[in-house]
């Protein structure tokens, strides 16, 4: 059970789609795995679309197609001598113990396993998955439908499953994404209130909007954002506030 005790168990977790919560898991899984040494494995539960199966198909045909991307992940594989991270697919209610099972069948220590879940509560065994994680991770936008949906999702896990105390759950951290630079501080502000009236924690991090979020590598790109093969540009991820974000989600996880 030693292995079990060090991996922590996180997730981007959200009711509202296309917020990023996938997105964020292959960044921060890559960024991890590739570049900062820490072993790293997904499990996706994100039934019917799975995305980030999906995604890694497409990153494999994407480096076979691009020269540029090939380079990079040959120069990768001979300094770091390291295996892509796993990415698994499985049902939410069977996640908690297929990734036990992982983990002990492991060869190597897993650090940190990631779970890219449904959005929406109803799903089977969905509650009872996010009690068993430690540390949540929920994408917004300053939208209000995405808001409403967001805060009872997040309302439900602060203060239904946490107050049960038969919870894994250490964390839950709200986060602007696709903040509009040009967009009046006062909006967020109203927003961040019913927040902290609620009793909910924001992170400081603020991650402004990119169409690099939304697109994936291209067979002409010369520079990687999103991808599960390789972590994306450092450049690219300052513009955007990324390596801020990096940071802050390091202190959470106490890593």
């Amino acid at each position: 059970m030693d292995k079990k005790n060090k991996t922590l168990f996180i997730a981007f977790a959200s009711q509202k789609g296309g917020v990023g919560k996938s997105t964020f898991t292959a960044i921060v899984a890559s960024v991890l795995h590739f570049r900062m040494g820490y072993n790293v494995a997904v499990f996706d539960c994100d039934y019917p679309q799975y995305s980030l199966m999906q995604m890694r198909e497409r990153d494999l045909q994407s480096i076979m197609h691009n020269e540029i991307f090939k380079k990079l992940a040959y120069r990768q594989f001979s300094t770091i001598n390291k295996k892509a991270y796993p990415i698994m697919q499985c049902r939410a209610d069977e996640a908690l113990s297929e990734a036990e099972r992982f983990i002990e069948s492991s060869s190597i220590t897993i650090d940190i396993i990631f779970f890219d879940l449904p959005g929406t509560v109803n799903t089977s065994g969905l509650l009872n998955t996010l009690a068993g994680i430690q540390h949540i991770f929920s994408p917004i936008t300053a939208d209000r439908l995405v808001m409403e949906s967001t805060l009872r999702f997040t309302d439900v896990m602060a203060n239904v499953l946490m107050k049960k105390g038969s919870t894994s759950i250490e964390t839950i951290q709200l986060f602007w994404n696709q903040v509009d630079r040009r967009e009046k501080s006062p909006l967020y502000e109203s927003y961040e209130k019913v927040i902290t009236d609620l009793g909910l924690h924001l992170m400081d991090s603020r991650i402004t909007d990119s169409k690099r979020f939304r697109k994936e590598s291209e067979a002409v790109a010369k520079t990687i954002f999103r991808s599960t093969l390789l972590p994306p540009d450092e450049k690219l991820m300052k513009s955007c506030h990324l390596d801020l974000f990096i940071d802050e989600f390091l202190r959470t996880i106490k890593l």
